[in-house]
């Protein structure tokens, strides 16, 4: 009755399957482990330790295998590899922050292009592993900041450190495919997201973090650039499509094998200053300023993606509009600061229940 046949989702896939989450102490990671768990998987973490306080993994139950370690050391990721014999390995840990990557730019290159292929070359010298999903960003591609979305064949690129570890990593994942995971043994995906929201995200330089922490303590937050636009969307989207790759991945579907962009319909492409209004309407807290300094480093205004192929062939569809996206994101950090309550597990099973009203592939 825990679970509340959330076992049954994705054919059944992930029921007692051993499933390796690097980055589990995240924002994502968290909210995947989570979901994994209910679905009756045998969930091994490997991250840093969470790097805020509070964080959503720590005040989450815990029915996983938490390792704390460092995914550039290939010595304990192997031991980690060895011990625990995963079948798939959904690899989310980086450095994600644009911002903190002009500052730390080494620190950045290092993990995330590094890290990607000390997870990949642990990954392929153990006999259990079987799919491999390996999370990007949106921020992979070569923004031009054009009026369309960006296709999963448009350039790889970043202008700043973090966006082009993120096209290096696409490329390591290419080079890998071809020179390595090309025989069937293990098959490797990557998952493009846009701009994801939900509660439990407590990291700096984020828009709804930076909001709810400011009106948690009667202040304004300060807004850097209201007009830049991006593609909203909770953070249960992109992970239901993470989990459909790794889904069709252990099914041996070579066709899922590639690159798959997973973000909103077009409406939720909107600006910061629209999202900030939105959140007001939820918390009559939320109060802001614009910052006006013109010397910050370069972010950009207009980027969305193009997810017509997930769409189409992996009839993968979002769930959420952009109402409900900001609704049940701020209603959760309410539900904490206010009463002390976590509603993960209320989002995750509305978030499902709405998924099968939808009569969605996964639900069946």
């Amino acid at each position: 009755m825990e679970n509340m046949g959330l076992e049954n989702l994705f054919g059944g896939t992930y029921k007692n399957r051993v499933c390796l989450v690097t980055g589990h102490t995240g924002f994502k990671g968290s909210w995947l482990t989570y979901w994994l768990c209910k679905m009756g998987a045998k969930v091994i973490g490997f991250s840093l330790e969470p790097d805020t306080s509070p964080n959503h993994h720590d005040i989450l139950d815990k029915s996983h295998t938490s390792i704390i370690g460092d995914i550039r050391n290939l010595s304990q990721l192997n031991e980690v590899f060895e011990t625990h014999k995963p079948e798939v390995v959904f690899h989310l840990a980086a450095q994600a922050l644009v911002r903190y990557s002009y500052d730390n730019p080494i620190e950045t290159y290092s993990t995330n292009v590094l890290g990607t292929v000390s997870v990949f070359e642990a990954a392929r010298k153990t006999n259990s592993v079987k799919a491999i999903v390996n999370i990007t960003s949106d921020k992979c591609y070569d923004n031009k900041e054009w009026i369309w979305g960006y296709r999963e064949n448009d350039p790889m690129g970043g202008f700043d450190p973090y966006s082009a570890s993120k096209g290096c990593a696409e490329l390591v994942t290419s080079s890998y495919q071809k020179s390595y995971f090309n025989q069937g043994k293990i098959l490797l995906a990557s998952g493009r997201a846009g701009n994801v929201v939900g509660g439990g995200d407590w990291a700096e330089d984020r828009l709804i973090p930076d909001i709810v922490k400011a009106a948690s303590l009667n202040e304004s937050v300060l807004i850097r650039n209201p007009l830049a636009t991006r593609p909203w969307q909770h953070v249960l989207e992109p992970l239901s499509g993470y989990l459909m790759l790794g889904w069709k991945l252990l099914n041996k579907d070579v066709n899922y094998a590639e690159g798959w962009n997973f973000g909103p319909d077009l409406e939720n492409n909107v600006s910061v200053k629209e999202i900030i209004q939105r959140v007001k309407k939820c918390w009559d807290k939320v109060d802001y300023d614009v910052n006006q300094n013109k010397n910050e480093h370069h972010e950009a205004n207009l980027l969305m993606l193009d997810c017509s192929k997930a769409n189409k062939l992996m009839r993968w569809l979002p769930v959420w509009g952009l109402e409900t996206t900001i609704e049940k994101t701020i209603n959760w950090y309410k539900e904490y600061y206010e009463n002390d309550k976590v509603n993960t597990k209320k989002d995750l099973m509305d978030f499902v229940k709405s998924a099968k009203q939808n009569s969605l592939p996964w639900t069946m």
